[in-house]
């Protein structure tokens, strides 16, 4: 098997790792990860009185809550296609 190949495999096994269950608690866990940045954002931004980089961070935030809801859909989606649970 060439590396080209080698790379391939191991590219299509890693695809599903984002659609599983400990991927997309690894997400999530870096979304949090993320709040402590905006979170820092706004609080310099409050303290320097700049409403540009207050409404970026907002916007950021608005961004980070939008993509942790979508994780949390298909982490709940995901649950239900369980055969185990039923």
């Amino acid at each position: 098997m060439s590396k080209i190949e080698k790379a391939k495999a191991q590219s299509a096994s890693l695809k599903g790792w984002k659609h599983s269950k400990p991927g997309l608690w690894l997400s999530i866990g870096t979304s949090a990860f993320g709040a402590l940045s905006i979170a820092k954002d706004v609080r310099k931004a409050r303290d320097e009185s700049d409403t540009l980089k207050l409404v970026n961070a907002l916007v950021g935030a608005a961004a980070l809550v939008t993509g942790t809801a979508l994780l949390v859909r298909e982490l709940r989606r995901l649950g239900d296609d369980d055969v185990l649970l039923g």
